[in-house]
């Protein structure tokens, strides 16, 4: 039996915020936020307004860093038991919401320990003391919509990914007017984190009929809106923050790949925002599952009328229009154009491999994969040799 989750609502379009005026019933809300530019842009006190209007007393849990560690998740659920709020509500990228998720966990059950929910799917039930709102400034993570948190052990160096459809949030605001204020660099990292999503997500061994048509629609909103996005188009940045979600809801139920297994040991390895690392890599990840996914990765490169004949031919198109998306976004080709020295690649290499193989993502990748194998795509993604085997 398969299933299918998202979160009970979903508010989109210019000025969704304002819907939270609407959230009767509740007392306390906790606000999660990152640095400094939801302040800037006046949506943390915009955010902090309506839910004063809709009757609620707000805190703030300021400061949540990008790729958010244990120590702050811890720090964050001290800060809920201290204010008791009944709602939590998280604004910003993908990481103060990623981290105000794991937060939640441990607000609600302050006897556990992160090595306890490590393990995917073995959380406790929440929503005893709170509900969650996300409200997410990019448009790329999509995590207001899916049933995942990633948090960095810095002690270790590793991005764990934490997965239950219990953490998938309540409410999601997918406010158009907040992804305008994104610079441009961002806006390709996130948007390309978005693409990887969608197409992990429809070859994923979880994939299903309720998934594919999302997480096609979102492949095909990508290859039209991002550059014109990144360019700062004001409707452009409105779909792709459409993109993005319909992606998200994708991921989170069919799963995803080692573009992502890879990507969770290299960020940390490394200093690579997470969208980028998926970008360098996506190229040489679909030419190594392609031996097992031609017919789906040539049926996305069929609607996006790229050119083939053969399911062969039509892979290679899309791996070349990936490339060409990369090249105008100004990201790296490889590991190695992006800045990583040879001897920190070939001294980290085993481990990030051996690491990649145990991440959650691994499992649902359409062609299994050993660290032997993990090696040669990061190779290949170095230095922009093909894979040939």
């Amino acid at each position: 039996m398969a299933r299918f989750t998202l979160p009970r609502d979903i508010y989109f379009g210019k000025n969704a915020l304002e819907e939270l005026r609407n959230l009767k019933g509740y007392n306390k809300a906790l606000i999660v936020t990152g640095g400094s530019s939801m302040q800037k842009f006046g949506f943390l006190a915009k955010l902090e307004r309506v839910l004063e209007e809709a009757g609620l007393e707000t805190n703030k849990f300021e400061g949540v860093e990008p790729d958010p560690s244990v120590e702050t998740v811890m720090k964050g659920a001290k800060a809920m038991l201290e204010f008791k709020p009944d709602v939590i509500v998280a604004i910003g990228g993908g990481s103060p919401i990623d981290a105000a998720k794991a937060m939640w966990v441990f607000y609600e059950y302050p006897e556990l320990n992160f090595d306890d929910i490590k393990t995917p799917f073995t959380m406790p039930k929440l929503r005893k003391k709170a509900i969650f709102v996300a409200i997410p400034s990019t448009s790329g993570t999509a995590t207001e919509v899916t049933a995942f948190s990633v948090i960095t052990d810095y002690s270790t160096k590793i991005k764990y990914p934490l997965a239950d459809f219990e953490i998938t949030p309540d409410i999601a605001i997918l406010d158009s007017s907040i992804p305008q204020t994104m610079p441009p660099k961002l806006v390709a990292h996130t948007g390309m984190d978005a693409l990887t999503h969608a197409i992990e997500a429809y070859v994923a061994s979880a994939r299903s009929r309720f998934s594919n048509p999302l997480a096609i629609e979102a492949i095909s909103m990508v290859f039209d809106y991002l550059l014109d996005s990144y360019h700062g188009n004001e409707e452009a940045r409105g779909e792709m923050h459409i993109a993005q979600c319909l992606a998200g809801m994708a991921f989170s139920n069919a799963l995803l790949g080692i573009t992502h297994s890879l990507a969770h040991k290299i960020g940390a390895q490394y200093g690579i925002s997470h969208g980028c690392c998926n970008a360098i890599l996506l190229p040489y990840v679909i030419k190594y599952n392609a031996k097992i996914s031609h017919n789906e990765y040539a049926q996305i490169a069929r609607v996006l009328n790229l050119p083939g004949a053969t399911s062969k031919q039509l892979v290679d198109s899309l791996i070349e229009s990936i490339e060409e998306l990369n090249f105008n976004l100004n990201i790296p080709a490889t590991l190695k154009d992006y800045g990583v020295t040879e001897e920190l690649f070939e001294s980290t290499i085993d481990f990030i491999a051996e690491n990649a193989v145990l991440d959650p993502c691994t499992a649902s990748n359409p062609r299994t994969t050993t660290a032997t194998e993990m090696k040669i795509i990061l190779e290949s993604a170095f230095y922009g040799q093909p894979i040939n085997f």
